[in-house]
């Protein structure tokens, strides 16, 4: 079963993910914006999920972590949450 690690940042509106993604474009640390700006619990370990299979997360996200680059930010990708930047950090097909 394919796994991954990934780490996201959740924010309400897609302008501040964006804005979020440009400052992580412009060397901010993406672990710090997590912790200062996502709205998920896991924002307090800087937006890490951990590992995780295909079919854990909600569709949208799962799309991304199983298909995109690794250690790429992308989004902003809605879910029913809000917006999310995504990182995946490592992923084993």
């Amino acid at each position: 079963m394919p796994r991954a690690s990934a780490r996201h940042i959740l924010v309400s509106t897609e302008a501040e993910c964006q804005a979020l993604k440009e400052q992580i474009a412009a060397g901010a640390d993406f672990a710090a914006l997590a912790k200062e700006h996502s709205q998920c619990p896991s924002g307090k370990q800087g937006g890490e999920l951990g590992t995780f299979g295909r079919g854990q997360m909600v569709k949208a996200f799962d799309d991304v972590v199983f298909s995109a680059p690794i250690n790429e930010v992308q989004g902003p990708v809605k879910t029913q949450f809000g917006y999310h930047l995504l990182e995946v950090t490592s992923r084993e097909d």
